[in-house]
């Protein structure tokens, strides 16, 4: 979930895995990484992680990259790194409804914050995902506020332009439950301008989705056809876009 897309002195292995990330194809790219340092690993586990969440399976292949993340970490910010992504996947897994492991999601991401340090840019990433899970799993807005406020903050020292989009989409939400029309608008607006600027395709409908529910009509209608189209061309991805940009039902004659 973290990232910077790409540029022309990029990696060209690290360019070809973010072209996959982005449209949605994490198998292919996670095949691209050899699991032989502790950091390939965890960018693979990384990746299949992130295709839970937005696609509701590849539970089995993402434990198994995790397990060797984890084998494979030495540092205590290696470590920490593989128990983020350990708790995301709990997180996830809980959020679709495969299995409770909110116990085990906040018991990962507090043995990550133990082990990262606060400087890091990995600290950022997992400040957002203590937020998902105050947001998400424990209905604690407040707290979820104060999470993605300070992964918005690391994210902008560490110029992590994706982990932006995603803190500037969630503080929008929250802004959004709280009747704050126009903060709203105008996080979801950033959200959507990084996505674009990045590239982050498969992120593109879930940022044109939210900023539609801030937009008077015809706007609004022209934001959901627009990531209607965008998730039709990714084969139904992310899955949980689908009950909102479900067309209205017709009214009955």
């Amino acid at each position: 979930m973290s990232g910077t897309g790409t540029t022309a002195a990029d990696d060209p292995l690290q360019t070809a895995v973010w072209r996959l990330r982005s449209r949605a194809c994490w198998a292919d790219a996670a095949e691209l990484l050899k699991p032989d340092t502790a950091a390939t690993a965890l960018q693979r586990a990384a990746l299949l992680a992130e295709r839970c969440l937005y696609t509701e399976r590849g539970w089995e292949e993402a434990e198994d990259a995790l397990r060797t993340a984890e084998a494979l970490a030495h540092t205590d910010e290696e470590r920490g790194a593989a128990a983020c992504e350990r708790g995301y996947v709990a997180y996830a897994a809980t959020l679709h409804g495969v299995r409770d492991r909110a116990d085990e999601a906040r018991a990962a991401l507090g043995r990550a914050a133990a082990l990262i340090p606060r400087d890091s840019h990995a600290r950022a990433l997992l400040d957002f995902r203590r937020g998902l899970v105050a947001q998400n799993l424990g209905d604690a807005p407040q707290a979820a506020h104060a999470a993605f406020r300070r992964a918005h903050a690391g994210a902008t020292a560490h110029a992590d332009a994706l982990l932006l989009s995603f803190t500037w989409r969630h503080l929008a939400g929250l802004a959004l439950r709280e009747g704050e029309l126009t903060e709203a608008r105008h996080g979801f607006t950033e959200s959507l301008r990084l996505r674009e600027e990045l590239g982050y395709l498969v992120g593109t409908a879930p940022a044109l989705a939210s900023l539609a529910d801030t937009e008077p009509e015809p706007e609004a209608s022209r934001l959901r056809e627009e990531a209607r189209r965008l998730f039709r061309l990714l084969g139904g991805v992310p899955t949980w876009l689908a009950t909102q940009l479900a067309p209205p039902a017709p009214d009955a004659a």
